[in-house]
């Protein structure tokens, strides 16, 4: 099983303020992807004393240490994923926002076949497919 955010922020040795602990778990929790407001919200919701600017700080600290992932989705707002999270890429729907997660292996094969047709070794990559609900 994949460590914890907590556990992997102890392994990288970061100080855990009560608050880090909170934010850490609302993460921990996540299964979207939310941006710093509704982190906060989330988190404030369990310790009254958590600000945006903590929040933001956190969020930053937690980045820069490999725990989280930043994306975006061309709303303008970044949001996180824990790094450590499944392969997956995103389809958004451009009408709600919403963000489905899939992940199909005849697009991760074609990927690297495409990478080795070029003369690269594919080791990593992010797709995000925009669209809108078919209507019946």
């Amino acid at each position: 099983m994949a460590k914890s955010i907590m556990q992997r922020l102890q392994t990288h040795g970061v100080r855990l303020t009560d608050q880090r602990r909170t934010i850490a778990a609302v993460l921990d929790e996540a299964d979207d992807h939310p941006d710093v407001e509704e982190l906060h919200a989330r988190a404030n919701a369990r310790d009254a004393q958590i600000s945006l600017a903590t929040v933001y700080r956190t969020v930053k600290l937690f980045e820069e240490a490999g725990i989280l992932d930043r994306v975006e989705f061309g709303d303008g707002r970044a949001r996180f994923e824990d790094s450590q999270r499944d392969h997956h890429d995103h389809l958004i729907d451009m009408d709600t926002g919403e963000v489905i997660e899939f992940c199909d292996p005849e697009i991760e094969a074609l990927q690297d076949k495409i990478a080795r047709r070029l003369g690269y070794k594919l080791e990593g990559h992010r797709l995000e497919l925009l669209g809108r609900k078919i209507k019946n």
